[in-house]
């Protein structure tokens, strides 16, 4: 049995093309339980495509390097698989899935990894009430006819609920107003805490970071991690922006030559 102490998500020399073209060359990090490392870097830089490989994305070929958690190679397992380890994806563009129930989602996500499910409406709006969810949401169609907010604050919620191992945070404060970004990344850091969860928070600004308390910052440019350090390296990034790192190629031209954006999971600029 893996203990905390042993827990780890580790991404090691990962290089990744899209279309043919190399976005991610050689990507090393290492995510430790109840840690949160930051990703910050320009538009373009390959933010977006680490948290899509990381979950199983297609439409990307990976050229090298792996992706570890606890020691089992996530690279080639399907994305549920993935989900069933421990892994789990918040994204960007939260997908509206008509016809479903976040109810119903997360009851067949619970069955399928063998926990109860008995108590799950009673976890569901004790959670609603920590993020300030309106309870109409619970048993509406997952996303549907919902603001991107709302849509962010749902899928805080299913973090809260799954309880994942390690959570990757694609752009979290896109879309949200300060209110709702504080209560949102206020919850998942209690998470940490609460439930040792190991982030890895993608974000371009660092008011994300104002109550998700990083414990590594990492600049993501030219497809490398280009500078690590602690959080005063978010508060520095704010102030002089991204100029003194290599411009990295637009990943976006690439991803929908490759027809990438054309799955559930397709963001637009990244």
């Amino acid at each position: 049995m893996t203990t905390a102490s042993e827990s780890k998500l580790v991404i090691s020399g990962l290089r990744v093309a899209v279309g043919g073209s190399e976005i991610l060359k050689g990507v090393d990090l290492e995510i430790g339980p109840g840690e949160v490392h930051a990703v910050m870097g320009p538009n373009g830089a390959g933010k977006s495509t680490l948290s899509h490989v990381i979950m199983g994305k297609p439409g990307y070929e990976v050229l090298a390097g792996s992706v570890t958690l606890d020691g089992v190679e996530l690279l080639g397992l399907p994305t549920w698989k993935r989900a069933q380890a421990g892994l789990f994806l918040a994204m960007q563009y939260p997908t509206e899935v008509p016809g479903v129930s976040l109810i119903d989602a997360l009851s067949a996500a619970a069955e399928a990894a063998g926990r109860p499910t008995d108590d799950l409406q009673a976890r569901l709006e004790a959670e609603a009430d920590r993020i300030g969810f309106d309870h109409e949401f619970l048993t509406r169609p997952l996303n549907v006819d919902m603001s991107g907010g709302e849509k962010k604050r749902n899928e805080t919620l299913q973090l809260g609920v799954v309880a994942p191992r390690y959570a990757v945070l694609d752009e979290l404060d896109s879309g949200l107003d300060l209110d709702a970004l504080r209560i949102v990344s206020r919850r998942i850091e209690q998470a940490t805490e609460e439930n040792n969860l190991g982030i890895l928070a993608i974000t371009h600004y660092s008011r994300l970071l104002n109550e998700l308390k990083p414990d590594r910052v990492h600049v993501l440019a030219g497809g490398c991690i280009a500078a690590s350090g602690g959080p005063e390296l978010a508060d520095e990034l704010e102030s002089t922006g991204y100029a003194g790192y290599a411009e990295p190629e637009s990943e976006t031209a690439s991803a929908v030559a490759s027809g990438a954006d054309l799955d559930p999971f397709a963001d637009p600029l990244a």
